[in-house]
């Protein structure tokens, strides 16, 4: 990235006043350059039309105000990453109704190379990175994904949400983990008319994809969740989705004390939404570790999306294996119009 592209960034996206132990790193989105062969860094500043000049051209089949997220641990150190990836991606790539929004975590070198050859992966969607730099040794990370259906650059489509800023934030981790943000201009409702028609404007949504510390560290998880919700806050509009690694009895109140609200409870409250443990094979309890916590938005629909298994050849002489696709369950939620 360029010094006038971070400049750009940093100006031009609003964050809380103290960051002081949670820095941000700014980075750039990637798309296939089908002339090039290879995924290429894109400007946000460029227009719809200067980056279809070099990738596949898009039907836009998602052009309502919907936003529709899923989020899934990929389950990265295991066995078999290929083809439990290529199982979960399926599974995201053919859900109805279509999603726009993709939060990987525990994404590994392995699951990553995949991630980056699929064919359909590489026309139809923008991706965080694309590589391992900045990885910093950790053994996976997170990984956005945006559909180009849904999210282009500028406002050349007012039909369109548009892309801008993405950039991690280092928080303070036991793990090295951090928390995966970017922002979108989503046209909303119109809300008024004038001799020319409805009026829209386009609102700034915050997205945060998160891996919060595991194991029995909440004071850790509690100030990563204050700090994410900093973020959002601050443009009074967003959703953080991930593994919430909610291990402890403090964890169940920790997306309410930091000022959000969560997704399950908010339309399933009687109901526990396990994300973990659900074949009843793990060494703990079933636990709602995965969650969708927002600000300033409504959520529609959310679902728990358990799952499948392959089938895995068996060391010599030894029979196949059958392995789930994760040890943890996906969730995907609907939001909203946004007016």
């Amino acid at each position: 990235m360029t010094e006038r592209q971070l400049a750009s960034q940093r100006d031009d996206t609003p964050l809380p006043a103290d960051t002081a132990d949670s820095p941000v790193i700014f980075q750039q989105w990637h798309a296939f350059d089908d002339t090039k062969g290879q995924w290429s860094p894109i400007d946000t500043e460029l227009t719809q039309s200067e980056i279809s000049s070099h990738t596949q051209p898009i039907e836009n089949t998602n052009s309502s105000g919907n936003l529709v997220l899923l989020t899934w641990n990929v389950d990265g150190p295991s066995d078999a990453p290929t083809p439990r990836i290529s199982a979960i991606m399926s599974r995201i790539l053919d859900r109805t109704p279509t999603v726009n929004i993709i939060f990987l975590q525990e994404v590994t070198r392995a699951a990553l190379s995949f991630i980056t050859a699929d064919s359909r992966i590489r026309k139809s969607w923008f991706l965080s990175h694309v590589n391992a730099n900045g990885w910093e040794g950790n053994q996976y990370k997170s990984l956005t994904l945006l559909a180009r259906s849904k999210f282009g650059q500028n406002y050349e489509r007012p039909t369109r949400a548009a892309l801008d800023s993405v950039w991690r934030i280092k928080y303070p981790s036991l793990f090295g983990r951090d928390g995966l943000c970017c922002d979108v201009f989503v046209p909303s409702c119109p809300s008024a008319s004038s001799s020319e028609g409805p009026v829209s404007a386009d609102m700034r949504v915050r997205l945060v994809n998160v891996h919060l510390d595991s194991r029995k560290t909440h004071q850790a998880r509690r100030r990563q969740v204050s700090v994410v919700s900093s973020f959002l806050r601050c443009v009074g509009r967003g959703v953080v989705a991930g593994d919430f690694n909610a291990v402890q009895a403090e964890d169940e109140t920790l997306i309410e004390d930091c000022g959000l609200m969560d997704a399950w409870t908010g339309l399933h409250h009687e109901e526990p939404g396990f994300t973990w443990g659900v074949d009843g094979k793990q060494r703990h309890p079933q636990a709602r570790l995965d969650k969708v916590a927002t600000v300033g938005l409504s959520v529609k629909h959310i679902e728990v999306v358990h799952p499948g298994f392959v089938t895995v050849p068996g060391a010599a002489g030894e029979e196949e294996l059958t392995v789930p696709w994760s040890d943890h369950s996906g969730l995907i939620c609907t939001f909203e119009d946004i007016a």
